[in-house]
């Protein structure tokens, strides 16, 4: 179900989208929404990061486990040139 809201553009950003809907061969309102969809899925993908950085800070916390930035740049640099590479474990630091 669709409701209506009410926004009040400046006269030179309507422009602005009236001009951009035209090049892009969509509407106005077309455009508007799917701007404000990619933003309000934009917000969502940097809440779900947050959590999920939030969540590895906590175990990174309770274990005092990570991953040595030696160990996981030579994995990703063998990864990305297509040589065989096992992802680097967790350990906790020496001391």
């Amino acid at each position: 179900m669709s409701t209506t809201t009410t926004i009040r553009l400046p006269k030179e950003l309507k422009a602005r989208i009236a001009s951009a809907a035209e090049r892009t061969g969509k509407t106005t309102h077309s455009l508007i929404l799917e701007a404000i969809t990619e933003k309000a899925e934009l917000e969502e993908r940097r809440a779900d990061m947050d959590t999920e950085a939030d969540a590895r800070f906590a175990r990174i916390a309770a274990t005092g486990e990570t991953i040595p930035w030696a160990d996981m740049r030579r994995y990703l640099e063998d990864h990305v040139a297509g040589r065989p590479a096992t992802p680097p474990t967790a350990k906790k630091k020496p001391g």
